[in-house]
């Protein structure tokens, strides 16, 4: 992890571009300015008042500093998501995936552009791991405030649904609309979010961002459907994923493989459609499921969930596909291929004797 610090700072030596424009909009605040006159600055207000405090620091310390916490983060993330189902953080699982992280595309791109997709690595296992406990109102919170940074997390707001949690929920929602009402009250001209930033998102960004949408919809026009059938499979696919995670949560009992499970089940769905999808929007869902394997029947114990997974092998080149403006088509056959692996076994998902088996299997680990 030392090395892909140190590499990230000798290939580029910058801020990260995408935590960039969040740099840029908090030093635009702190001049007075509006932060949402940045196009490129695309999240909700609650993230500029987050990026205040990298915007006074100097220059030469984000050099290091952004690439350090996106590895970190990504580090949280996965111990957090191994205490779902009580593995330990010295486990040769914990390990194995440590080691195998930088030869991952998606974390290398994910630390280099030092996207604040970050946020929601570690807020959702986090959030799950409350859930597991029962502390679903604290878990809501952490999921509202991930939200008030980047809203990537939304569609994990039917798994409150799913499970009748409706004081999680309401603090899933409210902790967001309060964030941003207050950092919009700092700022001059948040209207622009809605006239400006709200219409370039629905519109799935612009030329710059489209070669790389590895969404069903994007990829299908690419392909030559026409953009309207495209998205129209795209949205009966990302329907179909969500009646998945729906039927996975009613196959099961109490246990974190159906926490798991289902919330990565919408998450996926939701990358099929939406405007656009980045590669590095899978560590979100990946670490949890990963972490899963600890126990007998999961998902990632399936050669397909791996199979998913070896286009993203760095230093494996495909042919025609190595050009970085078709990228997108390996990354949409990383997505594609575990959402089908993960809708096949919530639709086979059946509950076992006795209930769901919540021990890891220490031995094997």
């Amino acid at each position: 992890m030392a090395v892909v610090v140190w590499a990230t700072v000798r290939r580029g030596g910058h801020l990260g571009m995408d935590n960039a424009f969040a740099v840029r909009a908090a030093r635009a605040l702190l001049d007075g300015g509006a932060p949402y006159a940045d196009k490129r600055f695309l999240y909700l207000p609650g993230a500029v008042l987050a990026a205040v405090p990298e915007a006074l620091l100097p220059g030469g310390w984000l050099v290091w500093l952004v690439p350090a916490a996106g590895v970190g983060l990504v580090l949280l993330g996965w111990w957090l998501s191994l205490r779902i189902f009580g593995v330990a953080a010295g486990s040769r699982l914990a390990v194995l995936v440590v080691v195998a992280l930088p030869f991952f595309q998606p974390f290398r791109n994910l630390v280099t552009l030092g996207n604040w997709t970050l946020a929601s690595v570690v807020a959702l296992p986090l959030a799950l791991l409350l859930a597991r406990r029962t502390r679903w109102a604290a878990a809501g919170a952490v999921l509202g405030l991930a939200l008030a940074i980047k809203p990537m997390l939304v569609p994990v707001l039917l798994l409150f649904v799913f499970a009748r949690r409706w004081r999680a929920l309401a603090a899933a929602i409210a902790v967001p609309l309060l964030v941003s009402a207050l950092a919009a009250l700092a700022m001059p001209r948040p209207g622009m979010f809605f006239t400006r930033t709200l219409p370039f998102l629905l519109r799935g960004q612009d030329a710059f961002a489209r070669p790389y949408d590895a969404s069903l919809g994007a990829v299908l026009a690419r392909l030559g459907m026409p953009g309207t059938v495209a998205y129209g499979v795209a949205v009966a696919a990302a329907t179909a994923g969500v009646a998945c995670a729906y039927l996975r949560w009613r196959r099961g009992d109490d246990g974190p493989l159906r926490l798991v499970e289902t919330a990565a089940m919408l998450l996926l769905a939701a990358f099929l459609v939406s405007r656009p999808s980045f590669d590095h929007y899978l560590l979100v869902a990946l670490g949890p499921l990963l972490a899963s394997i600890a126990l007998p029947g999961s998902v990632p114990r399936t050669v397909w969930f791996w199979i998913g997974l070896v286009p993203q092998v760095s230093g494996l080149d495909w042919p025609h596909l190595e050009d970085i403006r078709r990228r997108a088509f390996k990354d949409a056959a990383m997505l594609w291929t575990l959402a089908a692996v993960l809708g096949w076994a919530c639709l086979r998902r059946r509950p076992a004797a006795g209930g769901e088996d919540r021990t890891p299997v220490r031995g094997a680990f």
